[in-house]
């Protein structure tokens, strides 16, 4: 574990940072005071790319193709990540569905609740209900944090990390998401990727499948 945490540092570092940076938001103001301060960086043509197509790295109907690539590349990896999904998946559409059914997304609340005229991004389908935590948070966070905590050069650690980020940061750029409905989307995806890095790679569970899909021997 120790060994773990060390190859990790910089990436629980940032992420700290991070953490520490929303929740002194989340306690300090209300959410929809941040989202609207927030919503001010939205209108940069590139930053409107940007986002509008990295949030697909969270979507549930692009996660599988992602996984099936990992698979590929390294069958324990990919039944790692695979395991962290569908569990930090599972967890968030139970908080969704049945513990917050009744939070609304930053559409809703402007056009109904406290109107107020946000900057959108052209293209994109505004959702209005189970805003609670973030699915794309928590999707993203589940796979890539498993790559990151694998990776042994520290700029791939990087690299997925902000991969992550980024994807979680965009809900909130497209204002399908709170703040809030992201940080603890990302603590959930995170929690999952750390328990079965524990139960499949610390443990060194499924030894004989740390390797390409192609290698596996046929018996």
């Amino acid at each position: 574990m120790t060994v773990f945490l060390k190859n990790n540092l910089l990436v629980f570092f940032l992420y700290l940072v991070l953490l520490i940076m929303a929740f002194s938001l989340i306690l300090n103001y209300d959410k929809v005071i941040v989202h609207i301060y927030l919503n001010q960086f939205v209108g940069n043509a590139a930053l409107n790319f940007f986002f509008y197509y990295i949030t697909y790295l969270g979507d549930g109907l692009i996660a599988p193709f992602i996984l099936i690539l990992i698979v590929l590349y390294n069958v324990r990896l990919g039944l790692y990540a695979t395991f962290s999904f569908l569990s930090a998946t599972l967890f968030s559409q139970i908080l969704k569905r049945f513990f917050f059914d009744d939070a609304h997304r930053p559409f809703y609340v402007f056009q109904w609740i406290r109107p107020y005229p946000i900057h959108y991004v052209e293209g994109v389908e505004k959702y209005i209900h189970n805003s609670f935590p973030s699915g794309h948070a928590t999707q993203v966070f589940s796979i890539f944090m498993c790559l990151a905590f694998v990776s042994k050069k520290s700029g791939m650690k990087f690299l997925f990390f902000v991969l992550a980020v980024s994807t979680a940061i965009s809900r909130v750029y497209l204002s399908q998401h709170w703040l809030t409905d992201i940080t603890v989307g990302s603590l959930i995806g995170m929690f999952f990727s750390l328990l079965f890095y524990y139960l499949v790679i610390g443990r060194d569970t499924l030894k004989k499948l740390n390797t390409p899909l192609t290698g596996l021997k046929k018996t």
